[in-house]
């Protein structure tokens, strides 16, 4: 049996965000429980403005044919990864109480505890050149 995975995310920059949720998709789609834990600045990933898929490097990712951000966050939750905020970097951040994308869960959503991890899609899956979506 894989080992559970977590993944820290304190930064709010883009190639920061971007291979965190590189890294969880990819042990997801391998079969491993994988939680992304965001905090401080690295909740900005979660907003549901999505500041960080307006980023002058999506654009890029996408020209390189490359999964950019909200690719990433679309297969985070169908693969059932575990996506978490923390409430004290929520609050130094200056995010309290601001609306978050589907598929987090943070302090003061509409759950009452975190989401157990999820059933996996079939729609993803690791190959040599990346994660790939399957229709």
């Amino acid at each position: 049996m894989a080992r559970p995975l977590g993944i820290l995310l304190i930064s709010a920059g883009h190639e920061r965000a971007h291979y965190a949720l590189v890294l969880a998709t990819g042990a997801a789609a391998l079969g491993r429980d994988v939680t992304l834990f965001a905090t401080n600045e690295g909740c900005r990933l979660l907003l549901e403005a999505a500041p960080l898929a307006g980023d002058a490097r999506e654009a890029a990712l996408a020209a390189a044919g490359v999964a950019g951000v909200a690719v990433l966050l679309e297969a985070a939750q169908e693969l059932g990864l575990r996506l978490l905020a923390c409430e004290a970097g929520l609050r130094a951040s200056g995010l309290a109480g601001r609306r978050c994308c589907p598929g987090w869960w943070w302090p003061g959503s509409p759950a009452s505890s975190p989401p157990s991890a999820r059933a996996r899609s079939s729609r993803y899956s690791l190959t040599d050149h990346g994660l790939a979506w399957h229709a």
